[in-house]
């Protein structure tokens, strides 16, 4: 029995091992799809909240300064900005998280060609 491995037996057991977890090359699509519905509801949430904190300040100025409408418009147009600029900063988020996976794919079928 000799000590250096057999690259083709590894290759057949890294095979078998992927198959049996069932990470096939074709199905990860299940958690691609859940990611990106998890970070849409991400997003949704966070434009919500940032609205919904400005109607609660420019509400409660309203109501101990005496003036209904100013503040509270002021303020749910600040929420609107703020949930806006979180919003986009989660996305620039993804893109990136999104681009770094398709670079190590890049990477990984550049050495599997490289190789064979």
């Amino acid at each position: 029995m000799s000590k250096t491995p057999d690259a083709e037996r590894l290759k057949e057991l890294e095979a078998r091992i992927k198959a049996a977890k069932g990470e096939d090359e074709g199905t990860a699509t299940g958690d691609e799809a859940y990611n990106q519905a998890s970070f849409a509801w991400q997003m949704v949430i966070e434009l919500t909240v940032g609205l919904l904190i400005g109607f609660g300040i420019g509400y409660g100025l309203d109501a101990l300064f005496g003036t209904k409408p100013i503040f509270m418009v002021l303020f749910i147009l600040l929420g609107f900005a703020a949930g806006m600029k979180v919003m986009l900063s989660t996305a620039a988020q993804m893109q990136k998280k999104a681009e770094d996976a398709q670079n190590a794919q890049d990477a990984a079928e550049e050495e599997g060609n490289g190789r064979g």
